[in-house]
């Protein structure tokens, strides 16, 4: 199928992270240009949706697989499956993610951990899946996304942080390990705050409910920057999607004691809320599929049913992640 906002011949997008947020944006902006689209996810049902949803958007070849990208033999899998339907793989985006707020005091080990392999190591074993298929084609793109917090740091934050750390420098070490094959390019995007269920369903060690900082994008910004990069790739630099992002960056480098001295307090005032919560692994650990979408509540508020009971254990059913 050729789609008329595109007319060139349909591409095989690999989309990972495909049932929410950025993911799920990305999948609907390459479904409207009518290419083959893969969709990944940790879970089938959500995925059933999101196909549901690609095929309303335009595009009417749709592979879906439900699996971890932090498995190694999940990648690979993922990957010759791609090339048994399809024979090839033109295009490759990286958006799987999960967040964790927390100290490193308070925050589980194993669900700092889960924050960090999603990234790093889902990143690495996607890679090493993909990119030989895209050498052997002397072609591809590779895209992944990654984060403001990938340049700075916050506290309470620092799983995510470091997940996104991690991946940039990953990122960048296969953008230089790519520049023997001209075909083949590395991509970097990195958005600030973005209106994605993310904040919502992330673990939370901290007794309050969280938000995103304003000023809070579309996550529909972010996948049209992909679907650029997909069309005109840029292999040696981070795309950056948030207009406070240069200035943060250049204060965390340059001020850092400025910069620390006001991101305690910044955090308070524009992530916590008051609303009282009770400590959650959120979906680090496992995915809840009735709350994957595009759009995160922004500027709602937080639903009624998520506040906090006086006095109760951590609880990690899917009615009390955020």
């Amino acid at each position: 199928m050729r789609s008329r906002l595109n007319p060139r011949p349909p591409r095989v997008v690999l989309i990972v992270g495909a049932t929410s947020g950025i993911g799920l944006a990305a999948a609907l902006a390459f479904a409207t240009r009518g290419d083959k689209l893969v969709l990944v996810s940790r879970s089938p049902e959500a995925l059933s949706a999101a196909e549901t949803a690609c095929r309303r958007a335009g595009t009417d070849v749709i592979d879906t697989q439900a699996g971890d990208i932090g498995d190694p033999a999940a990648a690979d899998r993922i990957v010759a499956r791609t090339l048994e339907l399809h024979g090839r793989l033109d295009i490759v985006v990286h958006t799987a993610a999960v967040m964790g707020y927390g100290s490193a005091e308070e925050m589980p080990a194993d669900v700092f951990t889960t924050v960090v392999d999603t990234a790093v190591h889902g990143t690495l074993h996607l890679a090493r899946a993909v990119l030989p298929v895209m050498r052997a084609q002397h072609a591809g793109t590779f895209i992944g996304v990654n984060s403001l917090l990938g340049s700075v740091t916050v506290p309470r934050m620092g799983a995510y942080a470091v997940s996104k750390w991690g991946q940039r420098a990953l990122l960048r070490t296969l953008q230089q390990e790519t520049r023997d094959e001209p075909g083949v390019s590395v991509c970097i995007v990195s958005p600030g705050s973005i209106n994605t269920p993310i904040y919502y369903q992330a673990a939370n060690y901290t007794g309050h409910a969280t938000r995103p900082p304003r000023p809070v994008l579309a996550p529909e910004r972010v996948a049209a920057a992909i679907t650029r990069l997909a069309d005109r790739p840029r292999r040696h630099v981070s795309v950056p999607i948030g207009p406070g992002n240069p200035l943060i960056i250049t204060g965390f480098r340059l001020l850092p004691r400025l910069y620390d001295r006001l991101a305690g307090p910044l955090l308070q005032l524009a992530v916590l809320t008051r609303e009282r919560r009770r400590p959650t692994s959120g979906t680090v650990l496992r995915p809840v599929p009735a709350r994957e979408r595009v759009h995160g509540r922004w500027p709602n508020p937080p639903e009624e049913q998520e506040t906090t009971r006086p006095a109760t254990p951590a609880i990690d059913s899917p009615a009390a992640n955020p």
